[in-house]
């Protein structure tokens, strides 16, 4: 009797728009449209077909910006809305508190796209932005009093902190603001990678398979291994943001690449390949790790930063954040993960090819760069059209088995 009372109670909804019930649902749409529209607004500026006001600070800076900071930490607002509240059973946003910080983030972004216009505004918009999602985040961990979470608001806050950065570099008032904004960015986007994607992927490799195989997968895991790739992370970060300490990061990098090597043929197993839904992550976490290698390697054969630098945002954080959403939508609105459309699989192919036309196809042919750069630039957006195309239904419509959330 007292769980049919309990069943009564429970929130639901079957009809109309569900898309501020839970954090994933906004922006895991607003990311995905601002990728599209963010990197179709790159590709007129970087082929000077464009008119975008960009001053104070170049082009590349403002492209890369928004991608990091604009794309990025919606995917990472998303996740940890959702995530949060699973860990820790307390309500995150939903609703009107939902929308208005959604609101900001989409103030930012817009004004953002014309450039250096409305620098100001833009950069009070998003602050704010930034600061209640950390808030937003903290809140529910503090009052289940999961301390050990408060590692991932952390990162958040210095998430912030860049962002900060990045504006008074904008404005002068910090010699090279922008740069340490940017790849002290791609740095935390990777340590939360390692962080969540450590936590996650083996849990989803192994009940993502279970159907496929005979006897019951176990993935291999090591406390020493997950120390040992956080401690070599951490000083990577501070010599290359801060410290600068020459001959120290290569063999950081590359010590990094074995190890995380290591952990990544622990958790592999071949009826991975068979899911779209399980090689994305996995194939995301090796490109990461191929990164790893380029930084290691980079001295020794004269490697532009550039494009280590694209490895790591469009084959790691880029391929990862997709993935990542695509299953986390599925889950959360109540649908089999099982059954993903088969049309995600070539969403996940575009970000790749997109990965090979930027990073490896310069490496070998660089004075097509230009055409190597548009060409990955359509792949990626041809990428993000599928994903929205798959989604934006699904991040709309309420929850398949009626429950709100």
């Amino acid at each position: 009797m007292a769980v049919v009372q309990i069943q009564m109670n429970k929130p639901s909804q079957t009809k109309g728009l569900a898309l501020f019930n839970l954090g994933f649902r906004p922006f895991f749409l607003g990311a995905a449209i601002f990728a599209v529209l963010s990197i179709a607004s790159w590709v007129a500026v970087f082929t000077s077909h464009s008119f975008v006001q960009v001053s104070g600070i170049n082009p590349s800076q403002w492209h890369a910006h928004e991608m990091l900071y604009g794309y990025g930490i919606a995917v990472i607002a998303g996740f940890l809305l959702t995530a949060v509240k699973n860990w820790t059973g307390v309500p995150t946003l939903h609703g009107k508190p939902l929308l208005a910080l959604f609101a900001l983030w989409v103030i930012a972004r817009v004004l953002f796209l014309f450039g250096t216009v409305f620098l100001l505004w833009a950069a009070l918009a998003d602050l704010l932005f930034g600061l209640l999602l950390a808030f937003a985040i903290a809140q529910p961990i503090i009052k289940a009093k999961q301390w050990q979470q408060l590692g991932i608001v952390t990162k958040v806050l210095l998430l912030w902190v860049g962002n900060l950065v990045f504006y008074l570099g904008c404005y002068q008032l910090l010699d090279n603001g922008m740069l340490y904004a940017i790849n002290g960015a791609v740095f935390l986007f990777i340590s939360l990678i390692l962080m969540i994607g450590r936590r996650v992927i083996p849990f989803f490799i192994e009940r993502g398979v279970a159907h496929l195989v005979a006897i019951k997968v176990e993935l291999k895991q090591y406390k020493w291994l997950d120390t040992s790739i956080l401690v070599l992370f951490a000083g990577l970060f501070i010599n290359e943001i801060f410290a600068h300490v020459a001959g120290v990061s290569s063999p950081l990098a590359f010590t990094l690449f074995v190890l995380n090597g290591y952990r990544l043929l622990n958790w592999h197993t071949p009826a991975l390949w068979r899911v779209p839904l399980l090689w994305s992550l996995y194939l995301s976490s090796w490109l990461i790790n191929f990164g790893f290698l380029f930084y290691g390697l980079q001295t020794q054969f004269a490697i532009p930063f550039i494009l280590i630098l694209h490895l790591f945002t469009i084959g790691g954080v880029g391929l990862m954040t997709m993935a990542m959403m695509s299953r986390v939508a599925l889950g959360h609105t109540g649908r089999n993960i099982k059954d993903s459309s088969p049309w995600l699989k070539l969403a996940f192919a575009a970000i790749g090819t997109s990965a090979l036309f930027r990073i490896v196809l310069p490496l070998l042919v660089m004075e097509r760069y230009t055409s190597w750069v548009i060409i990955s630039a359509l792949f990626w957006i041809v990428g993000f059209a599928i994903f929205l195309v798959i989604y934006a239904p699904i991040l709309c419509k309420p929850r398949a088995d009626g429950t709100y959330g």
